[in-house]
């Protein structure tokens, strides 16, 4: 599915996008704006690259990223959660990994953690492990899959139900 397929099956729904992303930097909502139109869909994306801004914009706890890295998939769903709750959007997906170079023997180089959440189904997660491609084609392999997450959560989005929120969950 193309990016302007995926925005006009947004537009259909009457479902509206946020985004969180940490290692694309913002690559996601660069996807989705680049296309005419897009703002008829897509609510704001939140660039959080260091702990203290997902805590900050997100909320993610700082007992999660204590406990689990901010590489995890307990990080990728207070991402998503967050996006959704600080914005106005119905769908939201989050982004969190290690592009390269560098990485570690537990949490490698190219390993990607992916949160889905949105109105009307329970958050998922996933971890991605792209590999030592390089950071630029890590990023852009995440960035894909990211917009893949999100034409599968419009299929989770009741067409009925997507509409927008009035305000954000919390400011």
């Amino acid at each position: 599915m193309t990016v302007a397929a995926l925005l006009d099956r947004a537009k259909a729904q009457n479902v509206t996008i946020a985004t969180a992303e940490s290692c694309t930097g913002g690559m996601v909502m660069a996807a989705l704006t680049d296309i005419a139109g897009s703002s008829a869909v897509v609510d704001r994306g939140f660039v959080t690259y260091t702990n203290a801004a997902k805590r900050d914009m997100l909320g993610v706890r700082q007992t999660t990223l204590d406990a689990h890295g901010a590489v995890s998939e307990e990080v990728a769903r207070e991402m998503a959660e967050g996006a959704l709750d600080f914005s106005r959007a119905t769908l939201a997906v989050a982004i969190t990994g290690i592009a390269g170079p560098g990485g570690s023997e537990f949490k490698p180089e190219g390993r990607v953690c992916f949160g889905l959440s949105g109105e009307g189904f329970a958050t998922e997660t996933e971890t991605v492990e792209f590999g030592a491609l390089g950071r630029d084609a890590v990023r852009r392999a995440a960035r894909d899959h990211a917009l893949a997450l999100l034409d599968r959560g419009l299929s989770l989005i009741d067409p009925k139900t997507g509409k927008q929120p009035e305000q954000p969950r919390k400011n």
